[in-house]
């Protein structure tokens, strides 16, 4: 085996089938270039990226684990996003979420806990 190397049963391989799945624009109106990696909750990225927060509550990167999606300062990119999986779980990162992470379902607290961090200065 080489370092780094993938192996794969033979064949096409369907990343997280079944699970529901969002395509949104993203824009990095930061200075810095922001990366995420793939099971990073995207509802709590760099607040320096802008998009549909509340569509993306639940979601993460649609890309295979280990990999990360980079931001460029200025640079608006299409992203997909995939709902989390087992428990759904999302503790830490920005504090939003600090508990159960289901999309489609934010919770009030989770709501207001965003609104207060949108209005913060960076």
């Amino acid at each position: 085996m080489i370092p780094g190397q993938y192996r794969t049963a033979a064949g096409h391989i369907t990343l997280n089938a079944g699970r529901r799945t969002i395509a949104c624009i993203v824009v990095n109106t930061g200075d810095r270039p922001v990366q995420v990696g793939s099971h990073f909750h995207f509802f709590e990225v760099n607040r320096a990226l802008k998009f549909d927060r509340e569509a993306a509550f639940g979601m993460r990167l649609h890309i295979p684990a280990g990999t990360a999606v980079r931001f460029e300062p200025g640079e608006e990119k299409p992203v997909s996003l995939v709902e989390l999986g087992g428990s759904k779980l999302s503790y830490g990162l920005n504090g939003l979420t600090q508990g159960k992470a289901e999309s489609g379902a934010m919770p009030d607290e989770v709501r207001a806990r965003l609104t207060a961090w949108e209005g913060e200065r960076t």
